[in-house]
């Protein structure tokens, strides 16, 4: 026990002499107490006896103050001493080695600098990794952070709140030696903040942990509460302290656990795959929505052209309105087109019989465009074709709840390809390489459009093409080491689909 702890009796009340003994005023006066007691019972009455009336008298009124003041200040010691026990104890949450600057730390001690409230913005695995982040700021801000708002404002347009998408009760257990999670504001700020205002602003994005500290941290002691509208790419790749990418890792692949009616369903759909032999989830990007962001529009015809282009001008967050179709296809930019996938697998040298699985919405151009994709692969297999109509009643008009079925099927199949990069593909990738280096091909697109060209205009035979493309993606889900881009965090390989400081040692 700390010897400047006061000690406690069977009933848990402090001994009088060790609160006595702590500090050197408590020791002389309990010393007075003492001496006072030898001498004046043993000695006094002799001394007192040989004065005067009056003489003795004044000197019992003095001793009588003296003996007063002294009981006082023993008392006030007392009390301080039992209300330094009383006080309310920091509440320790979790033990470390490294502090946050790389200095060594006992313990990690919360003391409440305030309260963060985020609302997400975008689909659902930009959401998740933005979630993932925004613990890790409230964790090394210390913190409270309230239950994130999901995007109800987007393209998606899915009402869905958190509890309806992530186990909300998992997510708060599972974090609570790391972060204070609560799952709304308390009634006393809540009123403040309705008779006052909210303090509300977007990070810098792609910012490093001083900036919170400098920046968000008085701010958030300044009001209180801060809610940040934004939380995608607010936290850097890069130059992050180890401790914070840890936790990044343990919030996305631990905490962010979904509710339990997406995991049943979830689990009922690679149930029945995986009785018919192994299979490979193909994120098919090739939905209305992603063709006219993207402004790829080969292989469609006038109309659809058109169709496309008139969605992009109607949002106004697709800030780029005229897109050369062809310009950004030969740069890599654009998803493959479902021919395009189906020369690629096959030049891969995946077997035609495999189940493929469809992780996708509406394919623009239905089965038209999907046929030369299922001519080579017959057993194309999707979620609305192998499930009863009931099972997906629920998610029905809720994208995000769909999204979340394909990020569990996605994560447990044999091999894993996406015609995109976009966040679901990022953060798939990153997690099954989380999970072990789990085979996923990430299509060269630079290098796919020019080789397939070069085949259909018969430069080059298909034994040369399939040779070729399997040279380009050979690294199927392996160690890589994150690349980095100092200045430009957006070409830089995304924390989430890298996260090497959290990834097992080998390679696969």
């Amino acid at each position: 026990m700390d010897n400047n702890k006061a000690k406690v009796d069977d009933h848990g009340e402090p001994h009088y002499a060790e609160i006595m003994n702590k500090n050197n005023n408590g020791g002389f006066i309990k010393c007075l107490i003492v001496e006072w007691n030898k001498t004046e019972n043993l000695k006094g009455y002799s001394l007192i006896s040989s004065q005067s009336p009056l003489l003795r008298l004044k000197i019992l009124a003095i001793a009588a103050i003296s003996m007063l003041m002294l009981l006082t200040s023993a008392i006030l010691l007392e009390f301080t001493a039992l209300s330094e026990t009383m006080k309310p104890k920091i509440l320790s949450l979790r033990s470390s080695h490294i502090g946050i600057f790389g200095a060594p730390e006992s313990k990690w001690i919360y003391e409440n600098n305030g309260y963060l409230m985020v609302s997400s913005n975008g689909g659902l695995n930009q959401m998740r990794a933005g979630i993932s982040d925004m613990v890790a700021i409230a964790r090394y801000l210390n913190v409270t952070l309230v239950v994130p708002e999901l995007d109800n404002t987007s393209f998606w347009n899915d009402r869905s709140q958190f509890q309806d998408i992530f186990d909300v009760d998992y997510f708060i257990e599972y974090l609570r030696d790391e972060v204070k999670i609560v799952k709304e504001l308390p009634q006393g700020m809540k009123k403040r903040i309705a008779s006052r205002y909210l303090y509300s602003m977007p990070p810098v994005s792609w910012s490093n942990m001083s900036y919170y500290y400098k920046t968000i941290l008085p701010r958030i002691k300044k009001h209180q509460v801060v809610h940040f509208t934004k939380t995608d790419a607010r936290l850097a790749n890069n130059g992050i302290p180890l401790e914070v990418q840890k936790l990044r890792c343990r919030v996305n692949y631990k905490a962010l656990r979904f509710s339990s009616d997406i995991e049943m369903v979830g689990k009922k759909i690679v149930k029945i795959m995986r009785q018919n032999g192994p299979f490979l989830v193909l994120h098919l990007r090739y939905e209305m929505d992603m063709l006219a962001f993207s402004g790829c529009y080969q292989s469609l015809n006038e109309k659809e052209m058109e169709e496309l282009t008139a969605m992009r001008y109607a949002y106004p967050w697709w800030k780029v309105k005229e897109i050369d179709s062809n310009s950004v296809r030969s740069i890599g930019i654009c998803p493959l087109t479902p021919e395009e996938t189906a020369l690629t697998l096959k030049a891969l040298g995946i077997n035609p019989r495999m189940q493929i699985f469809i992780a996708a919405g509406d394919i623009y151009g239905g089965e038209k465009r999907m046929a030369p994709l299922r001519e080579a692969f017959p057993n194309l297999i999707k979620k609305e074709t192998l499930l009863d109509p009931s099972d997906l009643e629920p998610f029905h008009n809720h994208s995000n709840k769909m999204a979340a079925l394909d990020y569990i099927v996605s994560i447990e199949s044999d091999i894993f390809v996406p015609t995109y990069s976009g966040n679901m593909d990022k953060v798939v990738e990153g997690h099954r390489r989380y999970l072990g280096y789990k085979t996923t091909i990430i299509p060269n697109r630079y290098v796919l459009v020019r080789l397939i060209d070069q085949y259909r205009n018969g430069t080059i035979s298909w034994e040369e093409f399939s040779r070729v493309v399997k040279l380009a993606h050979a690294r199927r889900g392996g160690p890589i080491t994150r690349s980095v881009v100092p200045l430009r965090p957006k070409l830089e390989d995304y924390f989430y689909s890298n996260p090497q400081e959290c990834l097992p040692q080998g390679s696969s």
